[in-house]
């Protein structure tokens, strides 16, 4: 099926329908947003003389509903200008409009009846071949198609996104009883491709696959609390970020997302599904009873399981739900022996059978929910899927986990997995043993790289399709490794092409990583054709190590810390000055030193979920590997297109002095750190290192020359600096930053212009990196610099002081 999406119609704006609208705005795709007109003037309109015939009017609930999601956070758009991309009308006078567009996605309201109305109106002006689609959360696909055209179910089927769409991968594909192959095979390519999604097809049973497994997931834990005696506090603590789940974990998330919205996912299995062998388990219990008559539905209502209040001093305080008094108290700290286990354990799927092991209620609190959870997910196939690796992949981009249930089995053992259900006098669906019995003890496997999975009808392992795009670091790293220290592991991704891949915590750069790097250029230099720097950790990097500068400066190390800086700097020039081409591929977090690395590769493969910027105020310093030098060449290169140059140079100052970063790959465009032209942003972070690794070789294969270093750079000296000067002064003087906030500046400010220099020069890069050094080491000497970078280690938050 050869299509081409360059216009899609979103029936419907409410929260889902706006999102849908914005994220396909993000990926340059034309949307016309359609909502019904409003049957009753307000009092704002009445008051302007308006009638229910002005456009304004009949346009109000779309607009009004397009405005709020643009206006929310975290935002469903990745720069406000995309916002353009969307027209807005309504469905008497514009619905003719759809006959032009590719795709048409229907978001109204959870109602079959209304739903089969609006597509037969749809049905009246849509196009042959249109693609047409429901945003539907669980209606069963086969009675929405009902008494449609042939066409119409020929290219009609569910497209369900979970909110906020730009943020949540999961995109389920739920084929009608006449949908073609080829529109199913079309929407998984594109979902993936040009969406950015985790595409799954999924079976119209009810819920689909990620509701139905996760809704099952919290309802176990809703019934499982109160056996085991446990506070709300006590499973958000062993359901989060200590197992690969959110850090709402799960009471918190149900509060975010609307009890009400939970129950009526609930109810729906309960009603739809009288075969599902933990059919009474989707029964509500009786505090979510009482909740749901109360109103305590979460953030919408004000309170859900905490609840926000203030004391007599305004202080805030969150309260939590005790679940047997159904009162509210103060919040109590969860503490568990097991969890003290883990915490020396980085990889989430090392800690799982630590955790399962446990002695404690924490440990019996894990086997018992593994246990239901393992059982559910076995005998659900082929009711809601034929392969497993879909259910897995569904949990991960619909809910956040870490690892889908497949994934945690494995990581616990088979056998384990088994006992657990046991425990629970429950069992396995007759697959597993069969897979047991022919020898095969596990429902994943590596090969050659690629990733294998238990196929249940064919009784063997079959490579997962849809992989070829994709590198998976994982798959590679053991059997492509060159080279590897504490701080990284140097692969082989082929074609001549190395990636070096950060293994600190939180991918902080110290002295390993740097010596890391450095190896990893050597090596490309020697042997191959071009470099990576990428990982597919959940963040590409959080900056220097800050508690190696601490300890250094505490101890007045200062011979040491310098050679330490210098040695990032020097590390930073050679990912722009070697003999072969460096691409960078930063993603989610990219702060300070990870945004420094990122500003001197030849070039950056930005996902779209990346957050960048030189954040090293918040800490007390400047940017000190080679930051503040790239901002003052950056500014310089933009004089030769702005003839304001004390304003150009100003606004790249602002950006490092009031630390910005980017919500969005395209927002780093406007704050100079992206370079349109030379730097491209992927959608799918999947899809990411291939990518890298594709411009890298293009690079190579194109002549890569090693580019001459940088002695043209023009600064403004004492112009620039007296302007800077003034301002700080202003700024402290109205108390808008401290008098430590001033003299970073200062610093700053002296690196930027160039120095004191009494007229406008010509400098080398060295020459800047040397005046970057000598401010970062002298504002290591400040108490309050120090008082910063030891508030930060301690809460990961900036203090002002």
């Amino acid at each position: 099926m050869n299509k081409h999406i360059n216009k899609v119609a979103v029936i419907g704006s409410g929260i889902m329908g706006s999102g849908i609208a914005c994220h396909f705005a993000n990926i340059g795709v034309e949307v016309l947003l359609l909502d019904i007109v409003p049957r009753e003037l307000t009092d704002a309109e009445k008051a302007k003389g308006l009638t229910l015939e002005d456009k304004v009017v009949r346009n109000r609930l779309v607009n009004d509903s397009l405005n709020a999601a643009l206006k929310s956070k975290p935002s469903p758009i990745y720069h406000q200008k995309f916002a353009s991309r969307i027209t807005t009308g309504n469905l008497e006078d514009d619905i003719a409009k759809v006959s032009k567009v590719d795709w048409i996605i229907e978001v109204v309201v959870e109602r079959l009846d209304i739903k089969k109305q609006v597509f037969e109106n749809l049905e009246k002006h849509r196009t042959p071949g249109t693609l047409i689609t429901s945003n539907t959360s669980g209606i069963p696909i086969k009675f929405m198609s009902e008494g449609r055209s042939e066409d119409f179910q020929k290219y009609f089927c569910g497209t369900h996104f979970f909110n906020p769409a730009r943020y949540l991968k999961l995109f389920e594909i739920i084929p009608g009883p006449k949908t073609s192959t080829e529109v199913l095979d079309f929407l998984n390519g594109y979902g993936e491709k040009f969406l950015g999604k985790t595409s799954v097809v999924a079976k119209d049973t009810p819920a689909f696959i990620g509701n139905r497994i996760g809704i099952f997931s919290i309802q176990s834990l809703f019934h499982m609390v109160k056996d085991l005696g446990m506070t709300v506090e006590e499973v958000d603590k062993l359901t989060g970020p200590v197992i690969g789940r959110p850090k709402s974990a799960t009471f918190r998330t149900v509060d975010v997302v609307g009890l009400d919205t939970l129950v009526h996912v609930a109810n729906g299995i309960y009603d739809n599904c009288p075969n599902d062998e933990r059919h009474d388990l989707f029964k509500l219990p009786d505090f979510i009873t009482t909740m749901m008559d109360n109103k305590w539905l979460g953030s919408k209502t004000g309170q859900g399981f905490y609840k926000k209040v203030k004391d007599a001093k305004g202080k805030s305080e969150i309260l939590t739900l005790d679940l047997d008094t159904m009162d509210y108290r103060s919040k109590k700290s969860a503490k568990f022996a097991t969890l003290e286990l883990t915490k020396t354990v980085d990889k989430v799927i090392d800690r799982l059978a630590i955790l399962t092991d446990g002695k404690d209620k924490a440990g019996e609190f894990y086997r018992k929910s593994f246990g239901q959870l393992f059982a559910y997910v076995s005998h659900r196939i082929p009711e809601i899927s034929d392969d497993l690796y879909k259910i897995d992949d569904a949990m991960k981009a619909g809910f956040g986990w870490e690892h889908g249930p497949f994934q945690i089995w494995d990581a616990v053992g088979l056998d384990k997995g088994l006992d657990f259900i046991k425990a629970e006098n429950l069992e396995a669906a007759n697959w597993v043993s069969e897979m047991k019995s022919a020898g095969i003890t596990s429902f994943y496997s590596v090969k050659d790289g690629a990733t294998y999975f238990y196929d249940i009808s064919k009784k063997s392992m079959e490579k997962v399709p849809g992989q070829d795009a994709f590198i998976i670091l994982d798959n590679i790293r053991k059997s492509k490794e060159v080279f590897k220290n504490s701080g990284v592991v140097v692969e082989d991704l082929g074609d001549g092409i190395l990636n070096v891949e950060f293994q600190s915590k939180m991918n902080t750069i110290g002295g390993d990583v740097l010596s890391g790097m450095n190896k990893a250029i050597d090596l490309a230099e020697k042997d191959f054709q071009g470099l990576v720097v990428g990982n597919q950790a959940a963040n590409f990097s959080v900056g220097a190590n800050i508690g190696m500068i601490f300890m250094m400066a505490v101890e007045q190390e200062y011979d040491e810390l310098n050679m330490a800086i210098k040695m990032f700097q020097d590390t930073m020039m050679r990912m722009r000055y070697s003999s072969i081409p460096t691409v960078a591929a930063p993603h989610g977090m990219t702060l300070g030193g990870g945004c420094e690395l990122s500003l001197h590769a030849d070039k950056v493969v930005a996902a779209a979920e990346t957050y960048i910027g030189l954040v090293e105020f918040g800490v007390g310093v400047i940017p000190g590997g080679g930051g503040s030098k790239e901002f003052a060449l950056r500014a310089q290169d933009t004089f030769k297109k702005n003839d304001v140059e004390l304003n150009v140079l100003q606004e790249y100052f602002l950006t490092i002095g009031m630390a910005k970063v980017s919500t969005s790959a395209y927002e780093a465009y406007d704050l100079g750190i992206l370079q349109h032209g030379k730097d491209i942003v992927v959608v799918n972070k999947d899809r990411q290192i291939a990518t890298a690794k594709a411009h890298a070789k293009l690079m190579a294969e194109s002549g890569y020359t090693k580019p001459v270093k940088r002695k043209d750079i023009k600064v403004l000296g004492k112009q620039a600096l007296g302007m800077f000067l003034v301002g700080t002064d202003s700024m402290e003087a109205s108390r808008y930053i401290s008098e430590h906030d001033k003299k970073i500046a200062n610093k700053l400010a002296y690196v930027m212009a160039g120095g004191d220099l009494s007229e406008p020069s010509y400098v080398s890069e060295q020459y800047l990196l040397d005046l970057e050094r000598e401010a970062f080491l002298s504002l290591c000497t400040e108490r309050k610099t120090l008082e910063r970078i030891q508030h930060m280690l301690k809460t990961g938050k900036p203090l002002r002081n």
